[in-house]
């Protein structure tokens, strides 16, 4: 998907760049800059005294020597005093500075760890919001495959008021499927009986599959290419609000019977800003249903209910609860 949250070590990312968040001297020091320069080795030491340093907010290239990427881009992030003196500001031309690099390089991916957030203090819920943001933007203009890498989930924190909402509305809504039939198989002393198979009016019996399968209404890529012309979408617009793929999107486009993913239906039914029962309806169409026994089902429904239909948003809280990401 164009935009993921990986939980990775940055210096093993197989992409075409990675970005370090550096010190203004470009010369090396801890965290991530040091794991960068230690991976590299003394060449990347070594280009980097020729570049003279770096500003706040702007952004160097060099190459990548002993590290899995082409090369490695180096932004100085802002040191965090209060927000008062531009650091929100600083960090997004962070972010856009570096993307805006990768882009000139001819990159095609490009991962980035959370700038700021470590030794200079940036609220990671905040640096967490801005990178999100800015590269978003970015992505609805340019094609290319961005991932923000997370050491280890204790360092990925969204806000502790969103936090906690979803949590409660997970308890008020999640039901053990195990536990609610133990339940009923304890109350009657045995197992309910399964409810007979209903078939539609139209179908008498299952044996006339021929029959069946000429009554079958329009697909879900049908129904998808019907709603977007219904929103007055373009195509791109479409798929870059639902973090997919453009050629996953064009397989979709020229597959009437194109099974997608759930996560891959949900987007769409994201992007699109479907009310609850449409977004059912659509997921229907893939094959699926949302369950009350699915966290990761619950909190999508929990941002639909909420009319929140910011993708990354929503990637975010899905990262956040250890639940699969929405796209490809």
């Amino acid at each position: 998907m164009p935009l993921n949250i990986v939980r990775n070590d940055i210096t093993k990312m197989k992409v075409d760049a990675i970005v370090n968040a550096a010190n203004p001297s470009l010369l090396g020091g801890g965290g991530v800059d040091g794991a960068i320069h230690r991976a590299a080795g003394p060449e990347l030491l070594e280009e980097c005294r020729g570049l003279g340093g770096c500003e706040t907010g702007s952004a160097k290239i060099t190459g990548a020597y002993r590290l899995p990427c082409k090369y490695v881009i180096h932004t100085v992030g802002p040191v965090w005093h209060g927000g008062l003196l531009g650091e929100r500001k600083l960090l997004s031309s962070c972010y856009r500075e570096s993307l805006n690099l990768a882009r000139d390089a001819g990159c095609e991916s490009v991962a980035f760890p959370l700038i700021s957030a470590g030794a200079y203090g940036y609220p990671r819920d905040r640096a967490l919001d801005v990178a999100v943001e800015t590269i978003g933007a970015f992505l609805r203009d340019h094609e290319m495959t961005v991932y923000l890498v997370v050491f280890d989930r204790a360092s990925f924190r969204i806000g502790e008021r969103r936090f906690q909402a979803i949590e409660s509305y997970i308890d008020d809504h999640y039901v053990d499927l195990r536990l609610d039939k133990n339940r009923r198989v304890q109350s009657v002393g045995f197992p309910p009986t399964p409810a007979p198979m209903a078939y539609p009016q139209e179908c008498a019996a299952p044996g006339d599959l021929r029959e069946a399968l000429d009554m079958i209404d329009e697909s879900f890529s049908e129904m998808l290419l019907r709603k977007i012309d219904e929103k007055g979408m373009t195509d791109a617009q479409c798929y870059k609000k639902a973090n997919i793929d453009r050629k996953l999107f064009s397989k979709i486009r020229s597959d009437r019977l194109y099974k997608p993913s759930k996560p891959t239906a949900l987007a769409f039914a994201i992007a699109l800003e479907l009310p609850l029962e449409e977004a059912r309806e659509l997921l229907e169409k893939a094959g699926f249903a949302l369950s009350h026994s699915s966290k990761f089902d619950i909190i999508v429904e929990y941002f639909i209910r909420q009319g929140n239909y910011n993708i990354y948003e929503i990637n975010e809280a899905l990262f956040a609860f250890d639940q699969s990401l929405l796209g490809n």
